[in-house]
């Protein structure tokens, strides 16, 4: 069984997905750019501060899933410029200080909305 996740604390789906299902034990969620959910646009700054709302976002996500990024097992980023990784990473390290999970890290040639960074990730499900 699928269990599908939605919450107003993260922007809602911008196509025909929704943020996050829970299925097998683990929470899958879609990928997330860095828009304020208030606004529905993207936050003010750079790498930096788009990359903190994304985790922001994603934390929201999970927290409605019944779940928190302690328990994240994998994660993937998008970043339409890989010049932009250490900065990324700065701000990603916070948000896992320890026992970061598995991570890849991709340029993409595009992201929605021209976004510079997107981050979608797996974590263990029920484990608030």
């Amino acid at each position: 069984m699928k269990q599908f996740i939605t919450t107003n604390e993260a922007p809602q789906a911008i196509g025909p997905y929704t943020q996050a299902v829970v299925a097998g034990g683990l929470v899958f969620t879609s990928g997330q750019i860095p828009l304020d959910p208030a606004t529905g646009e993207f936050v003010p700054g750079g790498i930096a501060e788009q990359t903190e709302q994304v985790l922001r976002n994603l934390s929201k996500v999970l927290e409605a899933a019944g779940t928190n990024l302690k328990h994240v097992v994998k994660t993937t980023v998008f970043l339409a410029d890989m010049a932009d990784f250490a900065v990324m990473n700065e701000v990603y390290a916070r948000f896992f200080a320890s026992e970061p999970p598995a991570r890849s890290t991709v340029q993409a040639a595009r992201l929605p909305r021209d976004a510079r960074v997107e981050i979608d990730l797996i974590a263990l499900a029920g484990n608030s």
